[in-house]
């Protein structure tokens, strides 16, 4: 329910720049709570406006459509086009992006439903486990301690997570072995749930540590609570309505046969031809359900270097109305990402080595000579945006990380120019001699 102006400052909390394909997206969010309220007749006549972001590596892109899932808590995939094949070749299908996108909307709803009714399972789960555990217990009781004050005793260490770690026997459903058959002929065939389903499963007493007995037992109680049939036909919606499908790399299928002579270029096409019919609007049998893809929103990705998106078939590019261009990554822009966003990587750097008991600061110079590094290397090297600060930091912090330790006491690390500089000496004479290189 958040307006195009509040999903848009929420995804600035993590990507940097980029203002027009977050204007996009924001958009098609929100026009998706502006048909869930209008009437039936009328929101059954609007599809999504599918997106194409346009882009060099390492811009933005992927990031872009993934936040905005976890923004609304959206089933959300992300796929790479060259993974699927025309049909009839080896390699998966392209339904396999629906039904991928079905699984993550059951890990969703299931979680939501598990939360619904923890407490009542957390109850049944705690009488099964200090069943087993107070006897235990009891056997070590002190012989002047009595009964009553020993039991309040035990019951209080219990919620406090003192035994946490003792061993307990537990019984368990064994999971059956999941092996899936027949993949891509409409709904997949998966074994272990046909055994499941037609048996009770086999219970097994295992060894195990008192916390890991109750994640165990807690999913079976959530398990024997949630009707299966609620959960999925809950899930099947919500991938309908609010699924994501972020389809990458689809330039690598758009090379037109006209350019090439043909080859290679015809099982593209074929790829496109097989993906049309899915952004279009079709049904797809999956092991929940049948679910339509009209609704679901598809955003496509691809750098374009060589191809170009009219380089898609017509019918393609039809379902991709909205076209955005993403900028190239400037050396303020990696100054920003290095300091700005919630999860910038100068803040993981941060959190990582203050586990070995280092205090890490970056001064203002230190950023701006890793920016400046960071340009260097995408102009002189391939561009790979703002990966490149991944290769730079841990290139930066080698030393730093290997010999850091726990068993040390603390002590706060300064990261200014001089250390960048010095550490990154070599690449950074790289860099000087490429200049006089014709």
């Amino acid at each position: 329910m958040m307006t195009c102006k509040e999903i848009v400052a929420n995804l600035d909390n993590y990507i940097v720049g980029q203002a027009k394909a977050k204007r996009a997206v924001a958009i098609a969010l929100r026009n998706r709570y502006r048909r869930s309220q209008l009437p039936k007749e009328v929101s059954d006549e609007i599809t999504p406006k599918n997106i194409i972001l346009k882009g060099p590596t390492g811009v933005g892109k992927t990031e872009i459509a993934r936040r905005l899932a976890k923004l609304v808590n959206a089933p959300f995939v992300k796929v790479e086009a060259t993974k699927y094949t025309e049909v009839g070749y080896v390699g998966r299908d392209v339904e396999s992006m629906v039904r991928d996108l079905v699984e993550a909307s059951i890990r969703i709803v299931r979680k939501e439903f598990n939360d619904k009714i923890a407490a009542k399972a957390k109850t049944v789960v705690d009488k099964k486990i200090t069943d087993i555990l107070y006897p235990l217990k009891k056997a070590n009781k002190p012989e002047d301690m009595d009964t009553e004050v020993f039991r309040a005793k035990f019951y209080e260490e219990y919620n406090a997570g003192v035994y946490d770690n003792d061993p307990i026997d537990v019984e368990v459903k064994e999971q059956p072995k999941q092996i899936n058959i027949m993949e891509g002929i409409g709904a997949e065939i998966n074994i272990g749930q046909l055994v499941d389903g037609m048996m009770r499963a086999p219970r097994k007493l295992k060894k195990m540590p008192v916390s890991r007995a109750r994640d165990m037992l807690m999913n079976e109680e959530c398990d024997k609570m949630i009707d299966p049939e609620t959960l999925n036909k809950e899930a099947i919606y919500r991938a309908e309505q609010e699924g994501i499908i972020f389809i990458d790399e689809i330039d690598k299928i758009a090379a037109s046969a006209k350019k090439s002579g043909g080859g290679q270029d015809v099982s593209r096409e074929g790829v496109q031809r097989d993906i049309l019919p899915i952004v279009e609007g079709s049904v797809v049998n999956t092991k929940y359900g049948v679910i339509h893809t009209d609704y679901i929103l598809f955003i496509a990705a691809g750098a374009f270097h060589i191809s170009s998106v009219s380089d898609l078939i017509p019918e393609l590019q039809g379902r991709f109305p909205i076209q955005v261009e993403l900028n190239s990554l400037t050396k303020d822009d990696f100054k920003k990402i290095l300091t700005i966003p919630q999860n910038a990587i100068t803040t993981q750097y941060q959190e990582l080595l203050k586990v070995d008991n280092i205090d890490l600061e970056f001064t203002d110079d230190a950023i701006e000579a890793i920016a400046s590094l960071a340009v260097a290397e995408n102009e002189t090297s391939e561009n790979i945006g703002a990966r490149r600060l991944q290769t730079i930091m841990e290139t930066l912090l080698e030393d730093v990380s290997f010999n850091a330790s726990s068993n040390n006491p603390m002590f706060k690390l300064t990261i200014d120019k001089a250390f960048v500089t010095s550490t990154m000496k070599e690449l950074i004479h790289t860099h000087d001699f490429k200049k006089y290189v014709l």
